[in-house]
């Protein structure tokens, strides 16, 4: 069996390593919230896409949401619709002065500050639906295997270790604010009647929250551990 190495795919690699805004594998929905939370009109990031290797999404903040264009690496060069780059900077310097279209919207984009990949305290915004057990395990071992199902549609906040959650996005009061300092654990929960739930132990109770999709709740998982550990360090 012979090996080979692949020049291309090595300077690509080398280019992307040294780029402060690619975020190698950051989904779309992750790439959405860090924009909207903590960007500004024009921010952008470099992501990798899930069509396959040389592929990837350039995510960019248009006011209040955000837009995701395709950009290929083939034969040594980038290629955006119709036109080559031959590195990222010159991509990222024609746009810089010559606008993006926004395809579904016709709105014009212009890039304009990179969103870099070392962010020490992302503040997460998302939807997801929410049901608080007043019966409860109290580690993660002993959790509750049929919670209630009247489930209920909330906003949630995460912001250092307080973890709020709202009616809906409008609200400025919180239902409740939940003091991750006092949860003792976070992991998937597949007792109940529907996929991607997840749940927080803490004393006297536990809370079944439910994504829109499996790589939300991951993400979710992944923070919200992140910050049970940063909590236990500095304990």
């Amino acid at each position: 069996m012979s090996f080979y190495s692949d020049a291309s795919t090595e300077d690509t690699r080398d280019e992307l390593d040294t780029l402060g805004w690619y975020h190698y594998d950051l989904s779309r929905h992750a790439a959405e919230a860090l924009l909207l939370s903590n960007g500004s009109d024009g921010s952008y990031l470099l992501r990798n896409s899930n069509e396959g290797p040389g592929c990837f999404a350039l995510s960019v903040r248009a006011k209040d949401s955000v837009k995701h264009f395709h950009v290929m690496r083939k034969d040594g060069c980038y290629v955006f619709g119709f036109n080559e780059y031959a590195t990222l900077q010159d991509f990222v310097n024609h746009f810089a002065n010559q606008p993006l279209l926004g395809s579904d919207t016709g709105t014009l984009i212009v890039l304009k500050c990179p969103y870099p990949r070392h962010v020490e305290e992302p503040s997460i915004y998302e939807s997801v639906r929410v049901h608080t057990a007043i019966q409860t395990g109290r580690t993660e071992n002993d959790l509750v295997p049929n919670a209630p199902s009247n489930w209920k549609q909330r906003w949630f906040t995460l912001s250092r270790y307080e973890l709020k959650y709202f009616k809906d996005k409008t609200c400025e009061e919180p239902i409740r604010i939940l003091d991750l300092r006092a949860c003792s654990a976070v992991q998937f929960d597949y007792s109940q009647d529907r996929v991607n739930c997840f749940c927080l132990v803490f004393p006297d109770r536990t809370f079944y929250l439910c994504a829109k999709t499996g790589v939300e709740a991951d993400e979710w998982i992944k923070m919200l551990r992140w910050k049970l550990s940063q909590i236990k360090k500095g304990q």
